[in-house]
């Protein structure tokens, strides 16, 4: 085996969890509040760092894009949450995600969207944005999209693919489009 190829072997893991804490230190020194262990992948955009604030051992896989449509927008990632590369966090007013949730990749959360009103152009109307607040211990399966408004209950599983238009009781299990639920966790 080539010296590389061992070196990689041995030590890639560790030198990846570096260049992910790296990243974070980096995005810290660009205005996130970002706390201590917290892992930023490669090719993770962030607008606005200002805007973003987590707790400790936060991990944001590669390729995420956390945009925030303007200053005053917030999201806050709660202590050992998880989003997956490729999701998408599109936010104007404020997001919350609990501690522990786990955002799986590929996944869309938003809380706003274009007005509609008849009678004009929908780029001249604006948006209309509503918090989403994801609890704790909350599970999105892979490519999962929120709307604006939702809260997604402390404990809940919202399957994979699933569209989530209105609220979920803690503890439940949703899945389809839109979203229904279909069942409990068991404890």
């Amino acid at each position: 085996m080539n010296p590389i190829a061992w070196f990689e072997r041995k030590f890639g893991e560790q030198l990846g969890v570096a260049w992910d804490r790296l990243r974070a230190i980096a995005w810290r020194c660009r205005g996130a509040r970002i706390g201590s262990k917290n892992r930023i992948g490669r090719g993770c955009v962030i607008d606005r760092p200002s805007t973003i604030a987590s707790e400790g051992r936060v991990q944001i896989e590669h390729s995420v894009y956390l945009k925030t449509v303007g200053d005053t927008a917030r999201i806050t990632l709660g202590e050992h949450a998880f989003i997956g590369f490729g999701t998408e966090l599109d936010i104007a007013l404020e997001l919350n995600v609990g501690r522990h949730a786990l955002i799986a990749p590929g996944c869309f959360i938003t809380d706003h969207v274009h007005a509609r009103r008849a009678g004009t152009r929908i780029d001249d109307q604006g948006t209309d944005s509503r918090a989403v607040v994801i609890g704790d211990d909350a599970w999105l399966g892979a490519h999962a999209v929120v709307l604006p408004g939702v809260r997604i209950g402390e404990g809940a599983v919202v399957g994979a693919g699933a569209v989530v238009t209105r609220d979920v009781p803690a503890g439940a299990i949703v899945a389809g489009v839109p979203a229904r639920v279909i069942g409990q966790r068991k404890p």
